[in-house]
């Protein structure tokens, strides 16, 4: 039996809004906390009853306002804490973005965590990384 790769989204676009409800139920959403973002994920919570703080959405605060690219970066190391091998077996193997394009220092931080292919896509991009060994 083929494993399903784990995959996690994580959206930093602050007007994703209604694109949430796209994404395929059952895969962590990990996505910027704005009034539009919060409305709908709340929405799909009640609707979504089966899914939990692992496969289900969590908003997180961007205290800041930094760039897209700034809060994709500072929330790394609390998705991989809560999605990768301290925390998952298998880890996530699969970052998908939406709200910021794939640049040299988005390239460089994951690298850090271990992800090595990279696919950019029109509204952000899909990082990998092979499952690390046992």
């Amino acid at each position: 039996m083929v494993a399903v790769p784990y995959k996690v989204y994580v959206v930093v676009d602050r007007e994703f809004g209604e694109e949430l409800a796209k994404l395929a139920p059952g895969v962590p959403v990990w996505i910027v906390d704005t009034p539009v973002n919060r409305a709908v994920a709340n929405r799909l919570r009640d609707e979504r009853q089966e899914e939990n703080h692992v496969t289900g959405i969590t908003t997180f605060k961007d205290f800041d306002r930094s760039s897209a690219e700034g809060t994709l970066l500072s929330e790394l190391n609390t998705i991989d804490l809560h999605h990768g091998s301290h925390s998952a077996n298998p880890p996530y193997t699969i970052l998908e973005v939406f709200g910021t394009p794939l640049n040299n220092r988005i390239k460089a931080e994951l690298s850090q965590y271990g992800f090595d292919e990279f696919q950019p896509k029109s509204a952000g991009f899909c990082a990998l990384r092979p499952l690390p060994p046992e």
